[in-house]
């Protein structure tokens, strides 16, 4: 029962805080634009504000982990390539790229710090598990979604009668997407943040005072306001509707990949921050990143969004089932 309870103080609060997003976007104090705003504000100040204090004001030299930055690299990878491989399965040819992103790629910024901080207090080991995963998230998405894509591949274009328009060269690679991408991942915020705190550290500068108030007042909204966004662009009704080809990404996305890769992270010695970062990375909701880059890469982008509403949904209780798993066999 205490296992039970502390597994549900992590994860209750997370997607109650969520809740009263759609609360308020239901009652109106939330519009669309609003909410937009909102994440858009989390994304670009309020979180790596956040990431950078907590890095910051760490030792760098206890904090950095080489074994779990190549842990969560190499997990990530062959997240996509197994979902590569099964996507080879599908018959619709046209949500072989949807299905692929939509089942390696993690809410973990906004939602898994969430977990992390809502556990123990900071951000944790979560900014390491992002410098590893998230930039390999973001490069293989263009790919994937490029060579996918309906105007790359001719079947696809027979079968439409030739309505997509012809296929680029380089095997449909939009290669300036990929150079903008990777452009992104420099300019990319939480990545900043997270760099910046790291030098920071390293150099062991100071924190002023007068600096760490409105570094706080600012990263303490992070967490909340990122989710209750996260909420307000929630929409129930058609997360419900025609599941049936995304429950294999949500499978897949929520249950496969911890339970094939969580064994290797604690036969390995990861423990407590470390082994909830893999978690999150592993088993998270997909991030609403999937359906952006799927509309903008010419997909129809319906795949993306039921499988960021559906997994959002189902995580209440899968994370809820591994973090009850995890504190009963003493991993965290």
């Amino acid at each position: 029962m205490e296992n039970l309870i502390f597994s549900l103080n992590a994860t209750i609060p997370v997607f109650l805080t969520m809740l009263l997003g759609m609360l308020f976007r239901k009652t109106g104090l939330f519009g669309e634009t609003f909410a937009q705003n909102l994440n858009k504000f989390v994304f670009k100040a309020a979180l790596p504000a956040l990431l950078f204090q907590d890095i910051a004001t760490a030792d760098f030299y206890q904090v950095w982990d080489t074994r779990f930055v190549v842990f969560c690299f190499a997990v990530t990878f062959l997240s996509i390539c197994l979902a590569g491989a099964l996507s080879l399965s599908m018959k619709d040819r046209s949500r072989r790229g949807e299905f692929i992103q939509a089942s390696y790629r993690s809410s973990a910024a906004i939602l898994g710090i969430a977990f992390i901080q809502n556990i123990y207090g900071n951000a944790g080991m979560a900014p390491l598990m992002i410098i590893s995963s998230v930039p390999l998230y973001n490069v293989m998405a263009v790919i994937v979604l490029s060579v996918t894509s309906p105007k790359a591949d001719p079947a696809i274009q027979q079968a439409h009668g030739g309505a997509y328009p012809p296929a680029s060269r380089h095997f449909g690679m939009n290669w300036l997407l990929l150079r903008k991408t990777f452009l992104g991942i420099l300019t990319n915020p939480i990545i900043l943040g997270i760099l910046t705190g790291l030098l920071w550290s390293v150099l062991r500068l100071p924190m002023p005072g007068i600096l760490m108030k409105p570094l706080s007042n600012l990263a303490v909204l992070a967490t909340p306001l990122g989710l209750m966004s996260m909420g307000a662009s929630f929409n129930l009704k058609k997360a419900l509707t025609g599941i049936r080809p995304v429950l294999l990404s949500c499978a897949l996305k929520l249950v496969v990949l911890a339970a094939l890769f969580l064994p290797a992270a604690v036969s390995l010695g990861f423990r407590d921050s470390s082994l909830i970062a893999i978690l999150v990375m592993l088993g998270s909701p997909t991030t609403v990143t999937c359906y952006i880059m799927a509309k903008n890469m010419g997909h129809e982008g319906t795949f993306s969004s039921m499988a960021i509403m559906l997994t959002t949904l189902l995580s209440a209780f899968t994370l809820t089932g591994w973090l009850y798993l995890l504190r009963t066999l003493s991993f965290i």
